[in-house]
């Protein structure tokens, strides 16, 4: 195999391998807060926005000297940066348009979509981490590999950037592998499959969670013998339960639990940030057998979140008040970026010693299972804050009702995504609506609907304190509303893309 060279101070991936084996934890935060800092510098002297942002807020840069004064300098966000300043003040030395970028937009989920450049250097970043987890999981340099890009293809970030990142993995390496852009369209990802997958030792499958679940569920539907093909999951853009990984495990018929899947954590403004790793998925399984642990760690303990680790020297975290702040070197380079995330870090150090405390040995145990331990730290984050609906004031988070719809007795029947609304009656009554996707060929009853409401309103119950209290005060106007619909039925499942978990906006039933 041909080795090149690869950013950021080593000589090569294998010599990355190397010090992932033997450094401490110390050593990488050093090396991300040593990288902060420069970034800091570097814009306070060339980016123009930045320079007027520091200026306002009066802060000079050179009193910012060690990683401490760094920890004070106003966090940016999309309001007091990104939309106060042109796109070219935004960018390194003022330049935007003699550059050579590849533009993404994000959804406008959260208000106007915004216009993030990105240039070699951001594909470089998550090509080495993409070329760290294909060869530590999925031993991508042993065996020949079909990749099927299943992220959106267009504006969005997803598809084309993991192009561009498994396009310089493969050419870097010179590894047998090949990539195939189907993007969200379920049958071309499974014609894809049927006809191209024996061919490989391997496929991996990269993909919005619910879109990956179609296409397995549906593939399984028409007779696809999905053990076949020996399939790895890459996933992006949501977090998900371990039941909703025991399921795709199950149906696609894959033994190895903490190396054929991973989920990443990203965002359009920074690129792909940090991934699960064979380590945060044994964490996410010991939790659900002993949560009792969970309140040691996790701010909330009826909810695992996402959990990843990350290289400070790419992406350096911070948290404040439970919210996650990143620098990154992006193509408009941020200094303490507010991402608006809900969540947090803690240390490996940290975390394996409160684990040792319980009498559970994480490194032990991945050892005796051959897997290599990263000593990186973790950044973990829940659903935003403002990912909910509102009902009586209790927040109603979709994860939630996810644990409700991915029981294994509705398997056969929905699809388990769903989209949840407030409405109120003609009383101005408030309640909760939950619009449920039927599986192909399947025909809505009232008996379904009621096992549906009945397992949510259970979910409810043992999750969501605020919930319980108004349910034992206000029990009738607490039973939620389900409703169920056609497989891809559009105004709520238009197939493939993300799915649209809340419609937030009210309206009046007649």
């Amino acid at each position: 195999m041909q080795i090149q060279k690869i950013p950021y101070g080593f000589k090569n991936v294998l010599s990355l391998e190397s010090k992932l084996k033997t450094k401490p934890e110390e050593y990488w935060v050093r090396r991300g807060e040593n990288r902060a800092l420069k970034l800091f510098k570097l814009m306070s002297q060339r980016v123009p926005a930045y320079k007027d942002f520091l200026k306002k807020n009066n802060i000079s840069p050179d009193t910012i000297k060690k990683i401490e004064d760094f920890k004070k300098i106003p966090p940016l966000d999309k309001d007091n940066y990104l939309r106060k300043y042109s796109i070219q003040e935004l960018c390194w030395d003022g330049n935007f348009v003699e550059r050579r970028w590849t533009i993404s937009t994000n959804s406008g989920s959260t208000g106007e979509p915004f216009y993030f450049p990105r240039e070699k250097e951001q594909d470089g970043q998550y090509a080495l981490l993409a070329e760290l987890y294909l060869r530590n999981n999925f031993d991508i340099h042993k065996k020949t590999t079909l990749y099927l890009d299943c992220f959106a293809m267009g504006a969005w970030i997803g598809g084309l950037f993991t192009y561009e990142a498994i396009r310089i993995v493969a050419e870097r390496g010179k590894y047998p592998l090949t990539i195939y852009t189907p993007g969200i369209f379920k049958e071309e990802i499974l014609k894809a499959v049927i006809s191209l997958g024996n061919r490989f030792d391997q496929v991996i499958i990269g993909g919005y969670p619910p879109l990956v679940k179609d296409v397995i569920d549906e593939g399984a539907s028409l007779g696809v013998d999905w053990k076949k093909y020996n399939l790895g999951f890459i996933f992006s853009a949501e977090g998900f339960t371990e039941e909703f990984r025991n399921y795709i495990y199950e149906r696609a018929k894959i033994k190895d639990y903490f190396k054929r899947s991973l989920n990443h954590y990203g965002t359009a403004d920074m690129g792909t940030m940090a991934h699960e790793t064979p380590l945060t998925i044994l964490v996410r399984v010991l939790l659900n057998e002993h949560p009792k642990i969970t309140p040691r760690i996790f701010p909330e303990t009826n909810r695992l979140p996402t959990l990843t680790q990350y290289f400070p020297e790419l992406f350096y975290f911070e948290e404040n008040n439970n919210v996650l702040f990143c620098t990154g070197w992006s193509g408009i380079p941020f200094v303490r970026y507010n991402l608006k995330d809900y969540g947090g870090i803690i240390g490996y150090v940290e975390l394996t010693r409160k684990f040792n405390e319980e009498g559970i040995y994480l490194d032990k145990r991945l050892t005796e299972m051959n897997i290599q331990v990263w000593k990186l730290p973790f950044v973990y984050l829940y659903e935003r804050k403002d990912f909910v609906v509102k009902l009586y004031g209790a927040n109603i988070f979709p994860d939630t009702i996810r644990h409700a719809l991915q029981q294994s007795h509705f398997e056969e029947y929905i699809t388990s995504k769903f989209t949840l609304m407030i409405k109120y009656n003609k009383n101005q009554n408030q309640f909760l609506e939950i619009n449920v996707e039927l599986k192909k060929g399947i025909t809505k009853t009232d008996s379904l609907a009621k096992k549906i409401k009945i397992e949510v309103v259970k979910s409810l119950l043992q999750e969501n304190s605020e919930y319980t209290s108004n349910y034992r005060a206000l029990r009738e106007r607490q039973e939620p509303v389900v409703l169920l619909w056609p497989y891809e039925y559009p105004e709520f499942f238009k197939s493939g893309g993300k799915q649209k978990w809340i419609k937030s906006e009210p309206s009046i039933e007649k």
